[in-house]
């Protein structure tokens, strides 16, 4: 939930637009974390640009794994014989 945060704090929505979009949340734990984020950006920053690395690269795993251009193919296929 931190990076759902950070993101949306970092893209301009205020703690109360986050509390909105994230019903489960506490308005005063949402001003924690914003007030955590600021005093942490570096350490912040670091965290979110690995979390991105390691979304990418669980992502080209699953594509290696799973190639969706072959699952494409059989859905047009699929398509065309209906």
């Amino acid at each position: 939930m931190l990076e759902r945060i950070v993101y949306a704090f970092d893209t301009g929505a205020s703690a109360e637009e986050i509390v909105m979009s994230y019903p489960t949340l506490e308005l005063a734990d949402v001003y924690a974390t914003i007030a955590f984020v600021l005093n942490n950006r570096p350490e912040i920053d670091a965290y979110m640009a690995e979390s991105e690395a390691e979304a990418d690269r669980m992502e080209r795993k699953w594509e290696a794994r799973y190639p969706s251009h072959e699952l494409r193919r059989r859905i047009r296929e699929r398509a065309a014989a209906s």
